[in-house]
């Protein structure tokens, strides 16, 4: 069947209006009407071919929220009419230990929901910058919250597990003193998890301004990560630091604020390396450095379910699928409060 959808034919084009092909169900599979589509920095480096492999036409998208509309005769877990949610995974081998412990994310044949080999055509993934997708059972959420909130839902498909599965497995919780660096799409959702675990939350920014931002989205305090006497003052007492950035900076300055066995994990990827770490701020302390990305199926529905209960949605601008490119230079810019939404039924414009 043909959709509309909003892509690019290359890597120096604007996005722009398309038409694009998905497949009819298959006995698992679950078809949806996409309400809403977060908009993630990583869309940014993909279309723009930052990151390497970038096939064309390249539909973003990855935070997607719906309704569904048809499922396949062998689908148990999904009926029409129902909200529900698809992620960053919309394949993988499901026969690895990664598959089999629920980590999907992992697994070396993960199949994102945009530019990953597939046999639709084009032949490769396209994502939720569209009006339709069908997507295999294993990998569609409940969404439970109330239809009012589903726009603002959307970004935790990404943002919110991509903060929330680091937090669980460094078991952030009460009595634990927590860092949240950068105040934008993912941290803005890091302060609100953080918070709702019970940890002591302590924001870093760069900017002034964006402090009492910051203190409004639960941090108990806020850093100006430029103001040295600022950080000093913090060194050596955190269990965790939760680094979101997504563009090379100085790990150094944060890693000197971690208790002996404290963890900084990294989920912000930015388009070129970090500077080397200073590793004896490493051994000193028995420090460590780590990564994360995203969260397998069983934790991203264990995330929607845990903000549907705390009350947590992404703060969100709403935008006209017309307006993405315009959107995207305001993310180059950090004009965003804090995670744009395509409103989908603008695609049928």
């Amino acid at each position: 069947m043909n959709i509309n959808a909003i892509g690019a034919y290359s890597g120096t084009q604007p996005l722009e209006p398309m038409s694009i092909t998905r497949r009819e169900p298959g006995p698992h599979d679950v078809q949806i009407d996409i309400a809403f589509c977060g908009v993630c920095h990583s869309d940014i480096h993909q279309v723009r071919a930052e990151w390497a492999g970038t096939l064309y036409p390249c539909v973003p998208g990855h935070e997607i929220v719906g309704r569904v509309i048809a499922t396949g005769a062998h689908v148990t877990g999904f009926q029409p009419g129902e909200l529900v949610g698809v992620g960053c995974i919309v394949d993988s081998c499901k026969q690895c230990d990664e598959c089999f412990d629920g980590l999907e994310n992992y697994c070396d044949n993960m199949i994102g929901t945009y530019n990953f080999p597939t046999p639709d055509a084009p032949g490769h993934t396209l994502g939720g910058y569209s009006q339709q997708i069908v997507v295999h059972e294993r990998y569609v959420l409940r969404v439970r919250h109330p239809e009012s909130q589903l726009a603002a839902v959307a970004p935790l498909l990404c943002a919110g597990i991509t903060t929330y599965s680091p937090l669980r497995h460094w078991n952030v919780g009460p009595g634990k003193k927590v860092g949240i660096v950068g105040i934008g799409g993912l941290g803005h959702m890091g302060i609100k998890l953080a918070h709702a675990m019970g940890a002591e939350v302590v924001a870093f920014t760069t900017s002034e301004s964006k402090r009492e931002a910051a203190k409004a989205l639960g941090a108990d305090e806020v850093v100006v990560s430029r103001n040295a006497e600022e950080m000093q003052a913090h060194a050596k007492s955190f269990d965790f630091i939760l680094n979101t950035v997504a563009a090379p900076h100085n790990l150094d300055a944060f890693t000197t604020l971690l208790k002996r066995d404290g963890t900084m994990t990294l989920v912000g990827a930015p388009a070129s390396p970090h500077d080397a770490p200073e590793v004896f701020n490493l051994i000193f302390k028995r420090r460590a450095i780590a990564g994360s990305m995203i969260g397998g199926i069983l934790e991203t529905q264990e995330m929607l379910d845990f903000c549907a209960e705390h009350g947590i949605v992404a703060d969100i601008e709403l935008i006209r699928a017309d307006q993405i490119n315009e959107a995207y230079e305001r993310m180059l810019k950090g004009d965003v409060k804090y995670r744009f939404v395509i409103d989908n039924a603008t695609l049928s414009a």
